[in-house]
C-alpha cells in the first residue's frame, strides 16, 4: 500500500516555497527529517486559499512515502473545492521545550517542525479511497482496520480523502539551552529549558465494552506513561513494515 517514490533523492528540491529565511542553521530538507517529524505526529494543519480567501484546518493527517493524506466530510465547501487540485501547505509543529533566558527578547522554544507543499487533490478512484481509509486507521494502529465492521457505502459517501504528493519540503528544529548574550550571564534570574512532552494516559474503557473484550495489539504501542511521539513513530514503522509485505 505504501507510495515510496522509487530512487527518489534524499532532499527536496529547494525553491522560494520551501526555502528558510531565518535561522537556516536549524533547517533542513532532507527527506528523512522531514518525514521523521511527519512519523512523530497525527495533527497537522493545512492551508490553501480559495476564491482570495486563506483558510487553515486543523486535521489528522498520515503519510506513505512522499504521500500525504487527510480527510473530512464531504460536506465541506473547502474540500470541494479541492476537486480540481489546489496549491496547499500542510505544516506540522512538535512543542519540546520552554525556552527561559534572562531577557525577554532571547526567550524561545525547542521544537521540531516540518512545512509540505504540493498540489492537494480529492482522491475520486474509489480503490485508492477505500485503500486510503484503512490507512487512516491503521497508520496509527497498525492492524486494527481488519479487526472492526466494514465501513458502510454511506460512511465511504460521508467521507472525502485528500490525497498531495510532497514537491517541496523543510524541516526546522531547535533543540538546545539559553542563548544568553554573554553580558546577561551575571543577571540573577533564573534560567533553562523546561521540558514539554504528551504522556499517554491511563486507558478509559467504552462504558457499552462487552465483558472480556481486551486491547488488542494493534494499540501495543500506547501504553500509559509513554511519550505520543515515541508511540506514533513505532506505529509507523509497523505500518510501513505491514505494507511493504502486501
Amino acid at each position: 500500500m505504501t507510495d515510496v517514490t522509487l530512487d527518489a533523492p534524499s532532499t527536496f528540491p529547494v525553491s522560494a516555497r520551501n526555502r528558510l529565511k531565518r535561522y537556516h542553521e536549524r533547517g533542513s530538507y532532507d527527506r528523512d527529517a522531514v518525514f521523521a517529524i511527519l512519523d512523530a505526529g497525527m495533527l497537522c494543519h493545512v492551508a490553501y486559499v480559495i476564491e482570495g480567501q486563506p483558510y487553515c484546518t486543523p486535521t489528522i493527517y498520515w503519510h506513505e512515502g512522499d504521500m500525504l493524506y487527510w480527510h473530512g466530510s464531504s460536506a465541506s465547501r473547502m474540500l470541494r473545492h479541492l476537486k480540481g487540485g489546489t496549491p496547499a501547505c500542510l505544516t506540522v509543529s512538535h512543542l519540546d521545550g520552554l525556552v527561559l533566558a534572562r531577557s525577554g527578547f532571547n526567550h524561545s522554544l525547542n521544537y521540531r517542525s516540518a512545512m509540505c507543499f504540493g498540489t492537494a487533490r480529492i482522491l475520486d478512484d474509489p480503490d485508492e479511497k477505500a485503500r486510503a481509509l484503512v490507512g487512516v486507521v491503521d497508520r496509527f494502529f497498525p492492524g486494527r482496520a481488519a479487526e472492526l465492521r466494514q465501513i458502510t457505502g454511506q460512511e465511504s459517501k460521508a467521507t472525502t480523502v485528500i490525497g498531495m504528493r510532497i514537491e517541496e519540503a523543510s524541516a526546522k528544529v531547535r533543540a538546545k539551552n539559553v542563548g544568553d548574550d554573554d553580558e546577561d550571564g551575571t543577571h540573577p534570574v533564573w534560567a533553562g529549558v523546561i521540558p514539554v512532552r504528551t504522556i499517554i494516559g491511563e486507558e478509559e474503557p467504552s462504558p457499552g465494552l462487552m465483558p472480556g473484550v481486551e486491547r488488542s495489539e494493534a494499540l501495543a504501542a500506547y501504553r500509559p506513561g509513554r511519550r505520543l511521539d515515541e508511540a506514533l513513530t513505532e506505529a509507523q514503522r509497523l505500518y510501513e513494515g505491514e505494507a511493504a509485505r502486501d
